[in-house]
């Protein structure tokens, strides 16, 4: 199975020489030594497009500093993309970004949350069992955020699947064809903590991102990334064995 990464943002230069750019990152996260899959990046924040939906046999969209509803030529062409995705019925992943551009694509809307930024380690309480791509006792999922922006209006027919206090529509799934997450769980406890000490993170206030700092290190900090690196593969791998 063919997975096309559309690579919306890219880390810090000194951030990817060491962990890799984004599209990069989630070649490790789902492919982890799965034979079942192969990949291609398009960097499509560089306009870097599928020239055909059909290139591929589904789709990951990354994360991203742009937001979800901001007036650029490759924003509005991804949501087009992602249209032309939903329509041919080929698997979706969005994650963080790419959790709200598929939002905002099908008739959502993305707002900057009044609560401010969600960074640094969350944890979201499962509402919806998802039975082909989670185990029936996970009911909790923590991940690593970085987000300001999140989903203020769902589009017609998604249902959430995770939700938490900061943000209720932390999970979505639309059908059995669309799942999106806005944390991001391809970021490892050093790589967020090597974000949030960088250049990247000067916008998010102080307060909020020294006491996300603090709990990245204490000593007993994890997070479920084995949990939904297993959950996307198996998303996708349903789709593989399908075909």
């Amino acid at each position: 199975m063919k997975i096309g990464i559309l690579e919306t943002g890219l880390p810090p230069t000194e951030l990817s020489d060491v962990y890799g750019r984004y599209g990069e990152m989630f070649v490790r996260f789902v492919g982890d030594n799965d034979k079942t899959f192969s990949f291609e990046i398009f960097t499509v924040l560089e306009d870097q497009f599928p020239e055909d939906v059909n290139q591929c046999d589904g789709y990951l969209i990354t994360g991203s500093k742009f937001s979800a509803y901001e007036d650029l030529p490759w924003i509005h062409r991804l949501k087009s993309l992602v249209r032309e995705i939903h329509s041919a019925e080929l698997p979706m992943i969005g994650v963080c970004f790419g959790h709200q551009v598929i939002a905002e694509a099908l008739g959502g809307k993305v707002e900057k949350f009044s609560g401010g930024w969600g960074v640094g380690i969350h944890q979201y309480e499962i509402t919806q069992s998802q039975p082909d791509v989670l185990p029936e006792s996970q009911q909790k999922l923590t991940i690593n955020a970085f987000h300001q922006d999140q989903i203020s209006i769902l589009p017609e027919g998604a249902e959430v699947f995770a939700t938490s206090d900061f943000c209720e529509y932390a999970g979505v799934v639309y059908g059995d064809k669309i799942l999106t997450v806005q944390a991001h769980p391809e970021f490892t406890i050093p790589f967020t903590d090597s974000l949030l000490s960088s250049d990247r993170a000067e916008i998010v206030p102080v307060e909020t991102l020294q006491q996300a700092l603090s709990r990245l290190r204490e000593s007993d900090a994890s997070i479920d990334s084995n949990v939904l690196s297993q959950m996307m593969q198996k998303f996708f791998r349903k789709f593989a064995e399908a075909s």
